[in-house]
């Protein structure tokens, strides 16, 4: 997820002139046409607040300075750092809990009673494209080693992305406060996670099995274009949509939809809809739709009886 959060001020900055409203529509510009993010007036003095740093490590006195000395760059390397000091990433565990249990209670029976009635190895591919610091695609991998793991004549991959390289670190360490085992079904710490002794006493780690199945990738979806190949019957997109205006909505969900399988699930935020944003997915569940045109006889009856059918208009 991707959001701005005010820092405490420090007395250092006080060399530093505070940011103008022209100055602030620079970086709203800026920070929209890299991101889609549409800054409002009142993130102000939030944007200030966690840009001061960059500022003094740059020696730099003014935010005018600061963007001429992003637009003068040479290569995004301080467009990234920029998106780094900006975002901030709040995730847990097994979040939207609703959507996991659908995963367990529907998604993979059925998957299951597919893949007995044909021969061969069967392929699972997920994308979690707003990964944060890795709970999300590590979530996912617990699940899905649970029921599709070695031996059960299944593979399946996870793919990872995040605009931050800084997310992205913390999230190919797999390392986290021993305080998030909270988040996590007892039976999963016990077989996918590691508790951290001497110097990382009070962290877990990811197991070799979970993380062995995600790969990490940088990827801004405001982008035109994903450098993702193929299909994905899973794709998880939550939390960040609320951050678009309806245009940038509108242009990131056609193209996760290029990347969803026929008979794909897309899953979004609990405050997020795509009705009035696509018509190219169906409504199964709040915050879930999917590919397919047509209800998927194992799967959807049972749902659409209980909760009705939302069509995107």
């Amino acid at each position: 997820m991707q959001t701005i959060t005010a820092a405490a001020p420090s007395s250092s900055d006080q060399t530093i002139r505070p940011i103008s409203d022209r100055e602030f529509a620079l970086f709203q510009k800026v920070i929209y046409r890299e991101t889609g993010i549409h800054l409002t007036p009142v993130k102000k003095a939030l944007l200030e607040a966690r840009l001061m740093r960059r500022l003094r490590e740059l020696g730099l006195t003014s935010f005018e300075a600061y963007y001429r000395y992003i637009q003068e760059g040479d290569d995004n390397d301080e467009l990234i750092v920029l998106i780094d000091r900006i975002s901030t990433n709040e995730t847990h565990f097994f979040r939207e809990p609703k959507q996991f249990e659908f995963l367990e209670n529907q998604v993979f029976p059925a998957w299951q009673a597919q893949g007995h009635s044909a021969n061969g190895t069967r392929r699972i591919r997920v994308w979690s494209a707003a990964c944060s610091t890795g709970e999300e695609p590590y979530s996912l991998a617990m699940l899905l080693s649970d029921q599709f793991g070695t031996g059960t004549g299944w593979d399946f991959e996870i793919l990872a992305t995040d605009i931050s390289t800084r997310v992205l670190a913390a999230a190919s360490a797999a390392v986290w406060p021993i305080a998030k085992a909270g988040e996590i079904s007892t039976r999963h710490l016990k077989k996918y996670m590691l508790r951290g002794t001497g110097e990382q006493a009070g962290k877990m780690k990811a197991g070799p099995e979970i993380r062995a199945v995600v790969r990490f990738e940088r990827l801004n979806l405001n982008d035109d274009h994903y450098p993702v190949e193929g299909k994905f019957d899973l794709i998880f997109c939550r939390n960040v949509m609320i951050y678009f205006d309806h245009q940038s909505r509108a242009r990131v969900i056609q193209r996760l939809v290029d990347h969803l399988a026929a008979n794909g699930f897309l899953f979004v935020g609990h405050a997020e809809s795509l009705s009035g944003v696509t018509d190219r997915v169906r409504y199964v569940l709040p915050t879930i739709y999917t590919g397919s045109s047509q209800p998927q006889p194992a799967l959807m009856p049972g749902i659409a009886k209980n909760h009705g059918v939302e069509t995107s208009r």
